[in-house]
């Protein structure tokens, strides 16, 4: 005698991974005792007319696969939280990180942050060996670390890469089938010179590794690189006082650098123009959008309208405790929700937080059919996503 069940879970968006989310969706599911299956998606009413003995349950914001967290600094978690201009919020992570404070134990309590809002792929930026080699053996998460480099000193640039060379092939042997990957990171292209900038690339490239880059978050970057001019710049020239500015933006120079080439994902992109936002679907690079941050460190509203325009694969990232309230993805989407309003859709926005975040990260995109196991499901707390 049979004693399944059949529920109606509805969701303002229901998104199975494939082709475009449905509004007002629903997802019939099928309880027979310790199995849920998948057996309909469709629109919420379609579904109560077709399954009118499915008891139907308001799930939350969203149904779909697993979101991602593509951009984090999970080592500063323990920083307080900034609400500065970003020429001031780089000295502070520096005398934080100096004081001692970017530790192992700060990623792990990141780590248990981001579970705990039930996701489990994270692309972090890491500094720290003993962190990277904890993401890297940890069971339950997946996505990338990416080492992250800085290195303004022309003098320092072969150390520096024969040092990241001896990183990569001590660390790359850690990586197991599922979990966590190692990336690379050249912080920006303010921070890192140009020989050691394509040559990180080039060492990517060899191993076959992920790239991450902070790219025009502040609206400082493009004087720094264009005219020489600025914060940024005077930061450069005390390191290096020969610094010549290239003269472009930092876009087009990595573009001429060959960078672009190498498809990385780029973080923040904020202050760009349309042409700009041309060139990187040109040369297929993903973009991870941090809309807490960017309000939080007033870098400038990231031009949603202009990628969705261009069809850029745009994901959301947390970015870290320092200039976002928690590292909640579900609650950086609602905070996108409210910022660019009628510029997005809450279509959109689910789409990026998972397809698009799988994709940043260089990895295949779930998806779930009928017959799937309703487990793998993942429904957003209306609490997190509240707009």
């Amino acid at each position: 005698m049979s004693t399944s069940k059949l529920q109606l879970l509805t969701a303002e968006v229901v998104y199975t991974g494939i082709g475009t989310p449905l509004a007002d969706g629903a997802v019939v599911i099928e309880q027979d005792g310790d199995r849920h299956t998948v057996v309909d998606v469709l629109p919420a009413e379609e579904g109560r007319r077709i399954w009118p003995e499915a008891t139907e349950t308001a799930a939350g914001f969203a149904i779909s696969p697993r979101p991602v967290n593509a951009h984090t600094h999970l080592d500063l978690t323990d920083m307080p939280l900034v609400n500065d201009a970003y020429e001031r919020f780089i000295p502070t992570v520096i005398a934080f990180a100096g004081a001692g404070n970017r530790t192992l134990a700060a990623a792990e309590r990141g780590v248990e942050e981001v579970l705990d809002s039930g996701v489990t792929m994270v692309g972090d930026i890491v500094t720290r060996r003993d962190v990277l080699r904890y993401l890297l053996e940890h069971e339950q998460l997946t996505g990338v670390a990416y080492w992250e480099v800085i290195g303004m000193d022309p003098a320092l640039t072969a150390r520096q890469l024969a040092e990241t060379r001896e990183l990569i092939e001590e660390f790359l042997p850690l990586q197991r089938q599922g979990g966590v990957r190692l990336g690379l990171s050249p912080h920006t292209p303010h921070t890192v010179n140009d020989e050691l900038l394509t040559g990180l690339v080039r060492l990517a490239q060899e191993f076959s590794l992920p790239l991450q880059i902070h790219v025009e978050e502040s609206p400082l970057e493009k004087p720094a690189s264009v005219h020489g001019t600025g914060d940024l710049a005077d930061v450069r020239r005390s390191i290096d006082p020969d610094w010549q500015p290239p003269g472009v933006p930092p876009l087009l120079h990595l573009e001429r650098l060959g960078v672009l080439q190498a498809r990385p994902t780029l973080v923040h992109m904020v202050n760009v123009t349309e042409e700009e936002i041309r060139r990187v679907q040109h040369q297929g690079c993903r973009v991870v959008h941090c809309p807490r941050s960017n309000d939080q460190l007033y870098c400038g509203r990231f031009p949603w309208e202009l990628y969705a325009r261009h069809a850029v694969d745009v994901a959301i990232g947390t970015d870290s405790r320092g200039s976002s309230p928690s590292l909640a993805v579900q609650e950086e989407v609602a905070y996108a929700r409210q910022l660019h309003g009628s510029n997005s859709s809450d279509l959109a926005l689910v789409r990026a937080a998972v397809k698009g975040g799988h994709q940043a990260l260089g990895l295949r995109p779930p998806y779930f059919m009928r017959g799937a196991d309703a487990r793998q499901l993942h429904i957003w707390d209306r609490r997190r996503s509240a707009v």
